[in-house]
């Protein structure tokens, strides 16, 4: 906690102490208004140390107290609470709020924030499950802003309650339908977890930009592919391609696959063309055969069986040659299917004599 932060917490001090309010708490003798309003000061000035040993002496001191002297000793564990979250202590902090708000002559509406501090506290200790049960126990009575209800989205996401989650998230979208990038992500992950694709999938879409890193628009490509909407997918990685976010090798051999589901494979052919012809991609079997296999699906014959050729002819594998073989026959060109087959027995593939017997 910062020390901004830490001043926060202990700002309503001397207003609780020296005014009037709605639960009028006891009067406070100016003495310990005084020692408050100098622990305060000190508290401010960083002393963090000093202020907690006092602050703890004094809350011991004046707990069993009157009324007044035990809601002295609330006080005075408020400022030890301040004093313990400016040393990084936030476990040691939490317990002081705790205590504070044992006290029965502090307020509802007192007793209320230090039960939400407590909570923030308490995640910052990693006691998330704690933290959940607080923040839950002060929603009952608040509505909460929508830092709050991120906050605890993100904490029942981390106990893995999904669906508890899935509610704090959409109540926290109704407020912020376009939060950062890290609260979407946050929302992308509780939905699908939840098991909400379409409803993670949208998250993550109205997240995407350029400015956005290359791993959300694989997320969101991912698991629109997952869904079984392949055209998605590969409009959001191409929306990505072009905005820049998605580069690379890796990259642009994905675009041509998921063109290839999506079932614009001629898109997908003429991209890796391109690629190989200006060295992009390598000029090797492995996308070569995936060149051919994107003209053969786009029905181009005459590309598919060039392709193929090119394929067969750099390997030198019988099952390559069938391959052409089969594709030229089904093309009309009988000539060519022939010749792929010769090809293809001798080098082991087995292959029917009728493919050979008009030779």
């Amino acid at each position: 906690m910062t020390l901004r932060a830490v001043i926060r917490l202990i700002a309503c001090v001397v207003l609780l102490a020296s005014a009037s309010v709605a639960a009028d708490p006891p009067a406070l003798s100016g003495d310990i208004i005084a020692d408050l309003e100098r622990l305060q000061r000190q508290l401010q000035q960083g002393e963090h140390d000093r202020v907690g040993e006092r602050a703890r002496t004094q809350a011991s001191r004046f707990e069993g107290g009157n009324a007044a002297d035990r809601w002295a000793s609330a006080l005075y564990r408020q400022l030890a609470a301040g004093a313990e979250a400016g040393a990084g202590r936030h476990e040691a902090a939490a317990e002081q709020l705790r205590q504070a708000r044992r006290v029965q002559e502090t307020p509802l509406h007192q007793r209320d924030r230090w039960l939400r501090e407590e909570a923030r506290l308490r995640s910052a200790a990693g006691q998330t499950e704690v933290a959940v049960a607080l923040w839950l126990d002060w929603h009952q009575r608040h509505d909460g802003s929508v830092d709050d209800h991120w906050r605890l989205a993100r904490a029942l996401a981390e106990l893995e309650r999904w669906d508890e989650a899935t509610s704090w998230t959409e109540r926290a979208l109704a407020d912020d339908p376009t939060p950062e990038q890290r609260r979407q992500a946050l929302a992308a992950t509780v939905f699908q977890r939840a098991g909400r694709g379409e409803a993670a999938l949208a998250s993550l879409e109205a997240a995407l930009n350029a400015q956005v890193e290359p791993e959300a628009w694989r997320r969101a490509a991912a698991l629109a592919q997952s869904l079984g909407e392949a055209e998605r997918a590969a409009a959001i990685w191409e929306a990505g391609w072009q905005a820049g976010a998605l580069a690379g090798e890796e990259d642009l051999r994905q675009r041509v696959e998921l063109h290839l589901a999506a079932g614009t494979p001629a898109r997908a052919a003429e991209y890796l063309e391109a690629a190989l012809a200006d060295e992009t991609l390598p000029d090797n079997l492995d996308n070569r055969r995936l060149l051919a296999r994107a003209w053969e699906e786009a029905r181009d014959r005459g590309q598919a069986l060039n392709a193929w050729r090119e394929v067969a002819e750099r390997s030198d594998a019988g099952s390559d040659w069938r391959r052409l073989g089969l594709l030229a026959h089904a093309c009309g060109q009988g000539e060519i299917a022939q010749d792929a087959m010769l090809q293809a027995q001798a080098r082991g593939v087995e292959v029917d004599e009728r493919w050979l017997s008009s030779r």
